[in-house]
């Protein structure tokens, strides 16, 4: 047996909590993973997880077995380092997950350079507007654009996102233009439904303002309301990355240039900092980065 294949693959069902997703994670087959783990439980003399319908978890022994497995996995990078490979450079697969917004106006050109530098990684990107369950959908990160991470959310702040109210110049035309936030509770105000569903909010020179607004569309994709508006649906409030282009081409006008409107951030979420793949550590950082040269996102982290 190949004990040190034997304890990635234990490693990997632990961490992941099921054999689907160390499959998965070690481009490895179902049948595999599972002779690997008949083989160390027989190596351990002992079961190793429990097996239910819906999830697996540790046994006693298991636990143990896991702190030892990882000792085995350590002493063999090292080894490995020693013998002039690097352990800590980046590869494998990673399991992305991101609203479709992101990966068009962001990540796909992001996703390209990084596996450009990171010939030996690979990425699935699965985009979803939905916010995603990291464990049961093996995900290794995910990116979201939000003001509210649930309190036991694992975050890094890759960048802040600018937002922008706007309106084709056909609604302008027949229904006037606010020049107050206040004005906006008065017109047709199209809303995402996972942000400022019925209230924008908005600053200027140190003073606040949070106004009531509603109209007849909203959507849980933030693109549909995008190209509603420039049909001149109503008036909306957008990413300015994704407003920008239109906004320069005039099939769109800047609403209220004088208001900030409420910045949000921009987050890597991840399951857990220990054990970190040197993949995921790497896309962090190279994300931060990425963003932080880009000149069409403002007030990066």
């Amino acid at each position: 047996m190949d004990k040190i294949a034997a304890a990635e693959v234990f490693v990997a069902i632990a961490e992941r909590g099921s054999m689907v997703a160390a499959a998965d994670a070690l481009d490895m087959s179902r049948a595999m993973v599972t002779r690997y783990l008949a083989e160390m439980e027989e190596w351990a003399g002992a079961r190793l997880l429990h097996r239910t319908t819906r999830r697996l978890s540790l046994t006693a022994a298991g636990e143990v077995t896991l702190v030892r497995c990882r000792d085995m996995l350590t002493l063999a990078a090292a080894m490995s380092s020693a013998a002039g490979e690097d352990p800590d450079s980046p590869h494998g697969l990673l399991r992305m997950a991101c609203a479709q917004f992101l990966a068009q106006g962001a990540l796909a050109g992001a996703v390209r350079a990084f596996l450009e530098r990171y010939p030996r990684t690979s990425i699935d990107l699965q985009v979803d507007n939905r916010s995603v369950n990291l464990v049961e959908q093996r995900i290794d990160l995910a990116i979201r654009i939000t003001n509210a991470l649930e309190p036991s959310m694992i975050a890094r702040r890759l960048a802040d996102c600018a937002s922008v109210v706007c309106a084709a110049p056909s609604y302008i035309q027949k229904h006037g233009e606010p020049r107050m936030p206040a004005e906006l509770a008065a017109h047709n105000c199209l809303t995402y439904n996972y942000f400022g569903k019925s209230l924008w909010q908005f600053s200027r020179d140190g003073e606040g303002v949070a106004v009531p607004v509603g109209g007849n569309l909203s959507s849980n994709e933030s693109m549909a309301l995008l190209a509603a508006t420039a049909q001149g649906v109503g008036i909306s409030l957008q990413p300015r990355h994704a407003a920008a282009p239109l906004i320069t081409e005039g099939r769109l006008v800047l609403l209220l240039p004088d208001w900030q409107a409420q910045m949000l951030g921009i987050y890597g979420i991840y399951t857990s900092r220990q054990h970190m793949p040197a993949a995921l550590r790497a896309m962090l950082d190279f994300l931060v980065d990425w963003f932080h040269h880009d000149p069409e996102w403002l007030d990066h982290a």
